[in-house]
């Protein structure tokens, strides 16, 4: 894969995530903040891997893979400067997720947390809602506070 074919596969989850987001809440216009490509082979990581290299660096190692500031990538949801590969999960067969800055995640998580499809997941530094529909091949995300806070990263 070259680098222009894995943005155009971020742009691609980016599309395909954003629609699940606006079919499934009010929420219209949120921007991305962040993706993650969701890899199946070990192969697949590596040659991911190697892209996401040349385009920007590593700025967190995780335990399903790096995140990296990249380049900017223009998509439907605004501008993403941060990429996550994730390693090949057999519980994610999906092609992988976008994540989303809400105004006001309070107010949704309270308005949305109980309805099918999302789920709350809670991490030490941060919680996430998650949003999953088995007629999509993306997931979504709606990150407090968002990975970029988490990281200290000053997107511009």
């Amino acid at each position: 894969m070259t680098t222009s074919e894995l943005k155009k596969l971020v742009q691609e989850i980016v599309v395909a995530s954003k629609c699940l987001s606006e079919t499934c809440t009010y929420e219209k216009d949120v921007p991305v903040n962040y993706v993650c490509v969701f890899t199946h082979t070990d192969e697949e990581f590596t040659e991911l891997i190697n892209c996401a290299n040349e385009m920007g660096k590593v700025v967190q190692e995780t335990a399903m893979g790096p995140v990296f500031l990249i380049p900017p990538i223009s998509t439907v949801a605004g501008i993403l400067r941060i990429l996550k590969i994730r390693k090949p999960d057999k519980k994610r067969p999906e092609r992988g997720d976008a994540d989303f800055t809400l105004s006001d995640y309070p107010q949704f998580k309270e308005k949305y947390l109980k309805q099918s499809g999302f789920d709350l997941i809670v991490r030490p530094n941060m919680e996430m809602m998650e949003l999953m529909n088995p007629c999509y091949n993306v997931l979504v995300y709606y990150s407090y506070p968002t990975l970029a806070e988490v990281l200290n990263i000053k997107l511009d």
